[in-house]
């Protein structure tokens, strides 16, 4: 499995992006996606994730009600769309994969198929 991450950049303060993860060398459908992030001199925390057909979501408390996350079955890509962006949102963004239905992981050493990466800074 290969992930791609895409999307990320630079936006002021309350400004939007969304990050792109496209999937490839499996059944996308067979897998739960999350996204992940690790800012300098934090340890990598859990943004988001969301169960293999779509149905499930969860979130951390701190982009709760500002991020939503997505997926394209079709496409086989995942999406996180953020909102109202603030500093403490400034991180590199992973997204990540785990081939499972039954439950969504939301714990970094859950997921075992790991993307590059993307740099998002949140500038006042």
């Amino acid at each position: 499995v290969q992930l791609q991450a895409s999307g990320g950049g630079s936006v002021r303060a309350g400004g939007s992006l969304t990050l792109s993860c496209s999937f490839s060398g499996r059944t996308f459908s067979s897998y739960a996606m999350g996204w992940f992030r690790h800012a300098p001199g934090q340890e990598r925390e859990f943004v988001a994730a969301i169960s293999w057909g779509g149905g499930e979501e969860y979130y951390s408390e701190a982009v709760k009600g500002r991020f939503t996350i997505s997926r394209d079955n079709h496409k086989n890509e995942v999406y996180l769309q953020m909102d109202s962006l603030t500093q403490e949102d400034t991180a590199v963004y992973y997204c990540a994969a785990r081939r499972i239905r039954i439950a969504v992981p939301t714990q970094t050493d859950e997921y075992d198929v790991w993307g590059q990466g993307t740099q998002v800074t949140v500038s006042s």
